[in-house]
């Protein structure tokens, strides 16, 4: 399974990142004002398209986009005790399929940069326990794009989604967490393959499911001693 052992490779690199940013860390502080998590993700499309062959919309012909596992990692800044921002962000290689009549299957492969930032409310904890709920916004950068049956690389705009999401973290000392989250996405985007006078609008609109570990201190012990206490928590 190469893309479990790929998978495994990009865990550990982030992983790697996330501890070396906390190193200069003396504790981890469960009021501090960042928070780092390194996640495992199930991104699955619930993808759909409008395929036209010279501009004249197919009857029955659609498309869909695997369902992948990859590496994630998320940053998160607390403006409050409950209100902050997160930035989370991976690369994945998703295949794409022509799907009900469509008379061509392998429809190329293609990268994906795919940075969601949201605004989320933190409720106060309760023994530990710190569900969160967010809104915001997904770009989608398309790259890489590789060769489909029609002869053609596939082509896809990059495009932008809203984005909600709901979690919780769960406290297990000196500033660790266990993390659960989900997010839906709705994004619509275009396909096309060169001359072949084959496009799609796709309808990518991907569920997001991440479990992982994070570490929460101050941004200030990394850069410099606090001049005084502030707490968020």
């Amino acid at each position: 399974m190469t893309w479990l052992n790929g998978a495994a490779i990009r865990m550990a690199a982030l992983a790697s990142l996330a501890a070396a940013m906390a190193t200069p860390v003396a504790a981890g502080d469960y009021s501090g004002d960042f928070l780092v998590r390194v996640q495992g993700t199930v991104v699955a499309p619930d993808a759909s398209a409008d395929v036209a062959v010279g501009g004249v919309v197919q009857n029955g012909w659609d498309g869909d986009v695997s369902t992948e596992v990859i590496p994630t990692l998320t940053l998160t800044y607390f403006f409050t005790k409950n209100i902050a921002a997160e930035l989370f962000c991976c690369f994945a290689k998703f295949d794409a399929e022509g799907t009900g009549a469509t008379p061509v299957k392998d429809l190329g492969d293609f990268w994906v940069f795919p940075p969601i930032v949201t605004l989320q409310y933190h409720f106060d904890q309760v023994g530990g326990f710190k569900p969160y709920v967010g809104a915001g916004v997904q770009y989608m950068a398309f790259f890489g794009e590789g060769r489909s049956d029609l002869g053609q690389d596939i082509k896809l705009d990059n495009a932008f989604g809203f984005a909600l999401q709901a979690g919780f973290d769960l406290e297990v000392g000196q500033g660790w967490y266990l993390n659960a989250d989900v997010k839906k996405v709705w994004l619509d985007t275009e396909a096309s393959w060169g001359t072949s006078g084959v496009t799609a609008d796709v309808d990518v609109d991907p569920w997001i499911f991440s479990v992982g570990l994070g570490y929460r201190f101050n941004l200030a012990d990394v850069f410099g001693s606090r001049t005084s206490s502030a707490p968020l928590k």
